[in-house]
Order: C-alpha cells, then structure tokens, then sequence
C-alpha cells in the first residue's frame, strides 16, 4: 500500500519537472536575448511560446535569432560606435549639400522673378 502511494506521488513528481523543465528549456532563447540587450526580445518571447504549442519546430530559429544579436556590434562584425560616426559623417555631408542646394534655388528664384515696377516708374 505505501508503495502505491510512493510511486503515484514519484509520478506526479516527474510529471511536474518534466512540464516545468520543457517551460525553462523554451525560454532559454528569451534569456540569452535578454541578456544582450536584443531588439527583437519580446519577439523571440512570444515565438518561443508559439513554439512550446508546435512541439518546439521553431526553437532551434529563435536560438539563432537571438544569438545573432551583440549589443556591441548589433547584427554585423564592425563596432556599432563606428558605424554610427560614420553615419553622422554622411548625415552632415547631406545636411550641407541640402543647404547649398537651398541657396542656389533661392537665388536661381531671385534672378527668375520678375522685378515689380516701383511707384516712381508707374508714374
């Protein structure tokens, strides 16, 4: 009799901890993505919940995605620090081809409008 009880209650126990375990392995993308700060977390978040419903198909993905992602470098191989002063490199390039551009349809506007005869020539 104390066995029947002992091994129902081993049972309901490996039960337990195979259902939480399965929880904790699906959430190990969203971790590793919240750790590196990813964009994407709440995404892979969800995903992983998806994936727990279709006996985790899209898991081995959701590692990758959130694998793929360093806080220091984003998605490619070069700093991300870099790559933004290179941006605001070509941001203020543009900033000033606009401006010069601006000047000389402006004054292009100037030359072209033609001229009101004052009062003095009206009379």
């Amino acid at each position: 009799m104390f066995l029947d009880y002992f091994s129902l209650g081993l049972l309901v126990f490996v039960a337990l901890v195979i259902f939480y375990g399965i929880i904790v392995i699906h959430d190990i993308p969203y971790e590793i993505a919240h750790k590196r700060d990813h964009p994407h977390s709440d995404a892979i978040h969800i995903a992983g919940w998806v994936s727990l419903f279709t006996l985790h198909v899209l898991w081995p993905f959701l590692w990758i995605w959130a694998t793929l992602w360093r806080e220091d470098r984003g998605w490619g191989f070069h700093k991300i620090e870099n790559n933004q002063l290179e941006l605001q490199t070509r941001v203020n390039h543009l900033n000033d081809q606009v401006e010069l551009l601006t000047e000389k349809i402006s004054q292009m506007e100037v030359k072209q409008s033609p001229q009101k005869p004052t009062k003095e020539e009206q009379v």
